[in-house]
């Protein structure tokens, strides 16, 4: 009895065993992130991933216009304003004809920014103390003669600072 036990408890330990040898086996890896603003001083896109992506005027055949690009932002900074300009002149290009180029006008909570080295207040103290989200936009200026057909690329690049607290 004790080698017919034996025989029947090793032949099913061999049957799992062997189970565990064919068994389908799928192993998965996946890299996690996160970025967690500082609560002192943040400006940040509200919708993710948009900012890294290339954004698209759409043109309107109709009215023979582009659109403007809107995205929003949340911003905070709990001592003073907050602080915006453009790091260079923003326009977009067709790199065959350097007289085509279609300029783009920039607002940041409805101030429209330029590329002067100094800097201007987007936020006030009590807005950014507080809190907002505010909207960024980007407009093509309409050319005199009519845009010109072809494919125009270009980069909008924002400088954000935290305003000298006052007083």
């Amino acid at each position: 009895m004790i080698r017919q036990w034996m025989a029947l408890t090793s032949a099913a330990g061999l049957g799992l065993m062997s189970t565990w040898a064919f068994a389908a086996r799928e192993e998965l890896e996946f890299h996690v992130s996160v970025d967690i603003p500082t609560l002192q001083f943040y400006v940040i896109p509200s919708e993710p991933d948009w900012i890294h992506r290339e954004q698209v005027l759409h043109w309107d055949v109709n009215a023979s216009a582009l659109s403007t690009l809107r995205k929003h932002f949340d911003v905070r900074h709990d001592s003073s304003a907050i602080e915006a300009r453009l790091e260079s002149f923003p326009y977009l290009t067709n790199a065959r004809d350097s007289q085509q180029h279609i300029i783009l006008r920039v607002f940041f909570n409805g101030k429209e920014l330029s590329h002067e080295p100094v800097p201007q207040q987007v936020v006030s103290a009590e807005e950014a103390k507080a809190g907002a989200r505010v909207l960024l936009e980007i407009q093509p200026v309409k050319q005199f003669d009519g845009y010109k057909p072809g494919d125009y690329y270009g980069t909008v690049s924002l400088m954000f600072n935290a305003a000298a607290p006052r007083g």
